[in-house]
């Protein structure tokens, strides 16, 4: 896999996919950029992001990880002192990730987004940007979009000046990141800045096949003991030969494929002893095709979840 395929390996779109190969192309030693919001545990969107930084290390990209303490204020996910609580646990998280600070450079929010100079450019964004887009480029990561604060409206104009003063060539996040990246895009050269290229990555259905949510207890997070990661793996909806918003096979495409390089569904010998895979789209093919029952590749799925994350739950015990 090239340089280019490994940047592209399960990204939903990149913007523009002509402008990041002659990034890679170019003799210019790139940067990429993630910012996460430190609330609550760390469940698998978060790995999904954390695996596609890795992938950019892996194809020559300095990567910054943004803490962004002062989002999360704004965004009404609780008190200062409670955001620089669970702002250290998550560096914590992602470090135990693979995302060490050998490889990884690590910027808390608040320790330049105060500054003068960044304030003034909020300011300068602010008045070349209408209350309309900012409201619509809050629509899918705001706490309350209904009804929201006007803390909320300076949150992307934030984010945007983020990538600029942290003078990024690549912002990663979800698709539903996207509408932020755009208004960075068109808004930072109006103010004097390099707009930045996008990559980003699909959002990922819950364990029961409907939207992903931590309040419907769908997803798995870090916290999860190894019992409770196989009893939701166990339940999760698995229907045979069904790929398309199939939950188990979508974290063996977008985690477990990512880390190991021999995937082995584990069968009793009555059912033909175990199968082993080189990539994911063979296992893909033999599931479509019937070849695999969905408890088995249920009961390997969770098994490979729980040794990926040991090193987590290590980190966090000490």
């Amino acid at each position: 896999m090239n340089r280019f395929e490994l940047i592209k390996r399960n990204a939903y779109e990149l913007v523009t996919d002509e402008q990041i190969k002659n990034l890679c192309d170019s003799n210019h030693s790139p940067t990429a950029y993630v910012g996460y919001e430190p609330s609550g545990t760390i469940h698998m969107g978060h790995v999904l992001t954390v695996n596609k930084l890795i992938d950019l290390q892996n194809a020559g990209f300095k990567i910054t990880v943004l803490i962004a303490d002062l989002h999360a204020y704004l965004n009404q996910k609780g008190t200062i002192e409670e955001i620089q609580k669970t702002a250290i646990y998550n560096k914590e998280c992602f470090t135990a990730l693979g995302l060490t600070q050998k490889n990884t450079k690590y910027v808390f929010g608040r320790d330049f987004q105060l500054g003068p100079e960044y304030m003034l450019n909020v300011l300068k964004l602010a008045r070349n940007t209408t209350l309309n887009r900012a409201k619509r480029s809050m629509d899918e990561v705001s706490r309350d979009s209904q009804n929201p604060y006007v803390s909320q409206m300076i949150y992307p104009l934030m984010q945007a000046v983020d990538i600029a003063m942290l003078g990024v060539d690549v912002a990663v996040g979800g698709i539903d990141q996207r509408k932020i990246h755009m208004l960075a895009r068109e808004g930072l050269s109006s103010i004097g800045f390099k707009p930045p290229l996008c990559i980003h990555l699909p959002i990922l259905i819950g364990l029961d096949g409907t939207k992903m949510s931590s309040s419907k207890r769908n997803d798995l997070s870090i916290d999860d003991t190894p019992e409770e990661m196989q009893r939701k793996i166990n339940k999760a909806y698995c229907p045979e030969g069904i790929i398309e918003d199939n939950p188990i096979l979508q974290l063996f495409k977008y985690h477990i494929a990512l880390r190991y390089n021999t995937l082995v569904i584990e069968r009793p010998s009555k059912f033909g002893g175990d199968i082993e895979y080189v990539d994911y789209d063979s296992l893909e093919r033999d599931f479509a095709a019937r070849k695999l029952h969905p408890q088995d590749v249920k009961k390997s799925a969770a098994k490979y979840m729980v040794e990926m994350f040991e090193p987590v739950r290590k980190l966090l015990k000490t």
